[in-house]
């Protein structure tokens, strides 16, 4: 059975309680209302029609502490009523009968977002419970990963990567209540085990550091993901671990429609090249159609967007009026077309093929608003299909049976395919200032743990650290979209985490810090534990 696996990873950085527009708290809103409550929708919809969805989805762990957080529904109903008040005042200042063609868009966008809310509320504002009912009854499944999407390959100290998985494995079962069914690897980064020497002034460059594969696997993870190249380029072992020189062309492109296994325990599934980009380019794929709602070109004040994509090159000026109905059209004929493809490509395979098409889960109704209306009906149209059966992950790995092995370079998901996404001349500093501060933290608490009154201080520390080794800082700082913004975050968790580590010898001081501290970043409550076991060993 040749199997198609959808896999769609959700994340976001902490953003709760570190204002709100335009760098803040809006973010995650708006990804629950662009994103996450239309992916529900959607899923509720295919249940009650008796349609098979079966999405692999990943959400990390300091996302699903925000949707868990009650400051959440807080934020999320105000947001609700800033845009529900937004169509209000559109409504009234697009009477000009210049403005015929907007009104109805108004209209749209205030039943949708009534509808949303409605929907909300009717879940009892719990998007966590939502989609873990849903994982429950073997609709989905649910991934993990590290705990604040730390860039794993070059994090300091190996406790430091135990502490990001081993975290986000307690947190997927402290909220969900259940194991994860795999790890999504940090911006699908990965370095194979040896010498480690990202920068030359880096804390003992050139020493052996295992590969990533053994964190995950040590963390209780099965499986992963992995870009294309990072299969493409591998080595194929034999049993007795020796590389099959010759036969490494035929068995890599033969790996990319197969799992395998990266070290003795860890299975690897391979991003298909030719069903993501059919997704995920904006010129070439799917979502540069013209009828679709136009991302850039937003009505202020109000943020409603009311435009469509028009044409390639066309200038924001000369955007036509967004057609829901025939952006609709458009998603139906796409979808089509994916499934047609995803067919065509599964009769051509054999009958143990794996074609895996991961994606962040924000592309589908934030980035590409007719996204989770493409979803649907994806799932729609293959349901009708013979040569690919969509699948979760844990069902292919399930049937897959025994996994031959490869041992992958190093590399990302990111441009070029490497880490200069997360490493490169503008994002250097921030590792300068971090790798001190990681030994610094691992070297130091280890002689408090046995003192309960730092308890606090220590479980506040480990916050910061982890949400300093966020990976989002140096994208954000290499993307230039809010370099201001990453850089003050960053800063702001390291000041915090050295504060903390310079109480730890006062514990009146450590204490109130914390307490002062905890109350804007107040995520993963049992972190302590988790620490505690990295610095003893235990798993």
């Amino acid at each position: 059975m040749t199997r198609l696996v959808l896999v769609l990873h959700s994340h976001l950085p902490w953003v709760l309680h570190h204002g709100r527009w335009p760098h803040g708290s809006d973010w995650l809103t708006e990804a629950a209302v662009d994103t996450y409550l239309p992916l529900l929708e959607v899923l509720l919809r295919l249940q009650a029609d008796g349609v098979a969805a079966p999405i692999s989805l990943g959400i990390t762990p300091v996302l699903a502490n925000q949707l868990a957080h009650p400051d959440f529904a807080t934020e999320l109903d105000a947001f609700f009523v800033q845009r529900l008040t937004a169509c209000t005042e559109a409504a009234a200042a697009l009477e000009d009968p210049d403005a015929t063609a907007m009104r109805p868009l108004v209209a749209y966008w205030q039943a949708r977002y009534a509808r949303l809310r409605t929907l909300f509320d009717d879940i009892g504002h719990d998007l966590i419970g939502a989609f873990g009912t849903l994982a429950e009854s073997g609709r989905l499944e649910l991934f993990s990963s590290a705990a604040t999407h730390g860039f794993l390959p070059l994090l300091g100290r190996d406790e430091s990567i135990r502490l990001q998985l081993q975290l986000g494995a307690a947190e997927h079962r402290r909220l969900f209540g259940r194991d994860a069914a795999g790890c999504w690897m940090p911006e699908c980064a990965y370095r194979p085990g040896g010498p480690w020497h990202p920068l030359p002034n880096a804390p003992d460059a050139g020493r052996y550091r295992d590969g990533i594969e053994r964190f995950v696997a040590e963390a209780g993870f099965r499986c992963t993901v992995v870009d294309t190249h990072l299969t493409a380029e591998a080595q194929p072992l034999g049993a007795s671990g020796g590389i099959h020189g010759g036969a490494a062309q035929s068995a890599n492109e033969r790996a990319v429609h197969h799992l395998h296994r990266v070290g003795p325990d860890l299975a690897v599934f391979t991003r298909d090249p030719r069903l993501s980009a059919q997704v995920w380019s904006r010129f070439e794929g799917y979502p540069g159609d013209g009828r679709y709602l136009e991302f850039h070109k937003t009505r202020w004040p109000g943020g409603l967007k009311l435009w469509r994509v028009t044409g390639s090159g066309v200038d924001l000026g000369d955007k036509a009026p967004y057609d829901a109905a025939a952006a609709h059209r458009a998603a139906q004929d796409h979808a089509a077309h994916f499934a047609h493809l995803a067919a065509r490509l599964g009769a051509e395979a054999d009958a143990e093929a794996v074609f895996c098409a991961p994606f962040d889960t924000e592309l589908f109704g934030h980035w590409w608003f007719e996204g989770p209306d493409f979803l649907e009906a994806t799932f729609r149209c293959l349901a009708t299909e013979r040569a690919v059966t969509p699948s979760l992950a844990a069902d292919a790995l399930r049937e897959a049976g025994p996994l031959p092995q490869l041992t992958m370079p190093s590399g990302s998901w990111g441009a070029n395919g490497d880490w200069s996404m997360w490493l490169s001349p503008a994002t250097a500093w921030t590792w300068e200032r971090l790798w001190p501060l990681e030994s610094r933290f691992w070297d130091t608490i280890a002689a408090h743990l046995d003192d309960r009154a730092a308890h606090d201080t220590i479980a506040q520390a480990a916050r910061a650290l982890l949400l300093a080794q966020s990976s989002d800082w140096q994208f954000i700082i290499s993307t230039g979209a809010a370099a201001d913004y990453a850089e003050q975050r960053f800063t702001t968790h390291a000041n915090d985490l050295e504060q903390l580590l310079d109480a730890l010898t006062d514990d009146d001081r450590g204490a109130a810090l914390a307490a002062a501290l905890h109350r804007i970043d107040d995520l993963f409550p049992d972190v302590l534990a988790t620490v505690a076991a990295v610095v003893r060993g235990s798993p």
